[in-house]
Formats: C-alpha cells, structure tokens, sequence
C-alpha cells in the first residue's frame, strides 16, 4: 500500500488534509501529523508513531513536510526508518496544496513512486507564481 504523510509545525499538515478531503473526499491512506507548539520531541514523536501505525515496512511512502530539516520532518524519517522504509519513502520540504493534491491523485491511480514524484514536483512548481 502506499501513504501520504503530511508532517508540520502546528496544524499546517492537518489544514492540507482537511482542505485535500474537502476537494477529494476522505482517503484512508493520507495520514498527517503536526507539531504542536510547546509540545516536546518525546510527544511528537510518540503522535507520530501512533498516527503511523497502520504502515508497514511493505508500504511506500510519500513524505510532504512543512519545512525541509525540520524538527516534525527529522522525527519523521527517523520514524519511518524505524519501520524499515529506508528506500520506500519519497520525501519533499516546501509542502503546497497543490503538490499534495497531485500526490493524492497519484496514489489513487496506483502510480509508481517516481511517476507520483514527478507529477508533484510539476504541480507543486507550477503553483508557485507572483501574480
């Protein structure tokens, strides 16, 4: 199976869930986790083992994080390496709706990782834009 983890500081990855399933619908497999402020490393990392519970070391990964090195970020790969992902795990910092949205859709046709990561690199460039 593949997921979309959606990992931030405060509740940026939670907002990009809730706005990806107004547009989508609910996906099962789109797991998010944010770091609350105050909320200490061993806390975090605790949310984030239960809300990646259900992935496997069978599973592949697409990793949206908030800000690229970032604490929620770190604690994640370390997370998911602890599961034995290590070379299942697609990862990007700079996360935007429009990137998690193609990232969604890709999973959702049964992409390959790197089909998946093409397409998010795309939509995620092309949004960006002074108008």
């Amino acid at each position: 199976m593949k997921y979309l983890l959606l990992v931030s500081h405060a509740g940026l990855a939670q907002g990009i869930e809730g706005a990806m399933e107004m547009l989508l619908g609910s996906r099962s497999f789109v797991l998010a986790c944010g770091m609350e402020d105050g909320m200490s490393p061993d806390a975090y990392r605790t949310l984030l083992s239960q809300i990646i519970a259900p992935v496997t070391s069978e599973d592949e990964v697409v990793v949206l994080a908030d800000i690229a090195g970032g604490s929620p970020l770190k604690n994640a790969l370390v997370a998911l390496d602890d599961k034995g992902l290590g070379e299942n795990v697609v990862v990007f910092g700079g996360v935007n709706l429009p990137m998690a949205i193609s990232a969604c859709m890709g999973i959702d046709d049964g992409l390959p990782l790197d089909a998946i990561r093409d397409a998010m690199l795309s939509e995620g460039s092309q949004a960006v834009r002074q108008l």
